[in-house]
């Protein structure tokens, strides 16, 4: 892989382009081999080809909307054939010169750019004409819908995993998740590029999609087996998750201030609870009410905080896990110590220290884990 040294930082963000390692682009092909019988037939088209470093094969096709990139490709990988366009605007097959039954795998890194998000959000101004059928706050969702208009028959490209996992993504994902399966995939850090992520890596999946009649429901993605690069495996599906017993975001309309005993701090996923605060001093807009009855739970979020660094890299965009059966067999641990961190919440828990209090509440932590705890 050539390192993307054109682009300043802001033109860096706004297209995404962080360029892949030559040892994940061989991921994606080890996977196409595993997968694909006859791989060799199909034409190889990536549609955000950057320098060209997806494209391996006998007939290859890239684009990009950056000129410069697709001149750099042109003379790093001179034997596929190039068009500098805007690939998800006017999303067709003869975009590329390829006829309807031509047998397509379309590989690469696409740019996410989820512009509500507010990382970066300072510098995320461009606007991109698309397709109104592929229209998505985030451009890499866009990109897999291009993908289905283009009737692939295998994808395999990086994405963040958030946009299986999170429930609003995935349903975003609309004609391509109706007409595409996940059949195999091997997740990976995002800290693998050196210039994102600086502070806090998030799961990257390269996934390979097969063109699939029935598609893949929530059900089907929660259930999935997700590999990590080092081996471990997981599925969403076997943890239990905090949102199944308190309200995660503002519920001024369902909690009474008078019914309110502490204000705890907007939840969304384990890598939002890093940066984000826990109990707050007093009522803001992105305040939850905690009742009495729930405060428990609460605490529980709290201490989960002071045990992220045990928590690996492909968690960070779950929801927080609990075990509530041995939770409550552990709560006054986790009360305590949540109460030693916050005096106001004396008023309604004993701050009070128990005996092996770190042993068990780290017990708690590494059996909920098991093999996929940190050290």
């Amino acid at each position: 892989m050539v390192e993307q040294k054109h682009l300043g930082h802001k033109d860096t963000v706004n297209l995404g382009s962080y360029y892949t390692p030559a040892w994940l682009v061989d991921i994606v092909y080890s996977l196409i081999e595993k997968n694909a019988s006859n791989a060799g037939d199909y034409c190889i088209l990536d549609t955000s080809c950057g320098y060209g470093g997806f494209l391996r094969g006998a007939k290859t096709i890239g684009a990009d909307i950056d000129e410069k990139a697709v001149e750099t490709a042109k003379q790093t990988s001179p034997h596929g054939v190039y068009f500098n366009h805007n690939s998800l605007f006017k999303i067709a097959r003869s975009q590329y010169n390829l006829g309807k039954n031509e047998k397509i795998i379309i590989v690469g890194n696409p740019p996410y750019n989820d512009t509500t998000s507010i990382i970066r959000n300072d510098i995320k101004k461009a606007k991109f004409l698309r397709d109104a059928d592929v229209m998505s706050r985030d451009l890499g969702i866009s990109f897999l819908l291009s993908y289905d208009k283009l009737a692939a028959d295998f994808v395999c490209v990086l994405h963040p995993l958030s946009y299986l996992i999170k429930k609003a993504n995935f349903q975003a994902l609309g004609q391509f998740r109706n007409n595409y399966k996940l059949i195999d995939s091997v997740v990976v850090s995002s800290g693998v590029f050196s210039a994102t992520s600086k502070l806090t890596s998030f799961p990257i999946i390269i996934a390979l999609y097969e063109r699939n009649l029935f598609g893949m429901d929530c059900e089907y993605i929660q259930n999935y087996p997700f590999k990590t690069n080092d081996n471990k495996v997981f599925s969403i599906k076997e943890y239990d998750t905090i949102g199944n017993y308190i309200s995660k975001y503002p519920n001024h309309k369902t909690v009474g201030k008078r019914d309110a005993v502490a204000y705890f701090y907007t939840m969304r996923d384990i890598n939002a609870l890093k940066r984000a605060a826990t109990f707050l001093e007093k009522e803001t807009g992105n305040a939850v009410r905690v009742t009495k009855k729930n405060l428990a739970y609460y605490c529980y979020v709290d201490v989960f905080k002071d045990y992220i660094s045990h928590i690996p890299y492909y968690f960070g965009n779950n929801d927080i896990m609990i075990n509530n059966d041995c939770f409550r067999e552990l709560e006054p641990l986790f009360v305590s110590r949540s109460a030693q961190k916050h005096p106001k919440l004396g008023s309604y828990i004993e701050a009070r220290k128990y005996t092996g209090e770190e042993a068990g509440i780290t017990g708690y932590f590494k059996e909920l884990l098991g093999v996929h705890y940190v050290d």
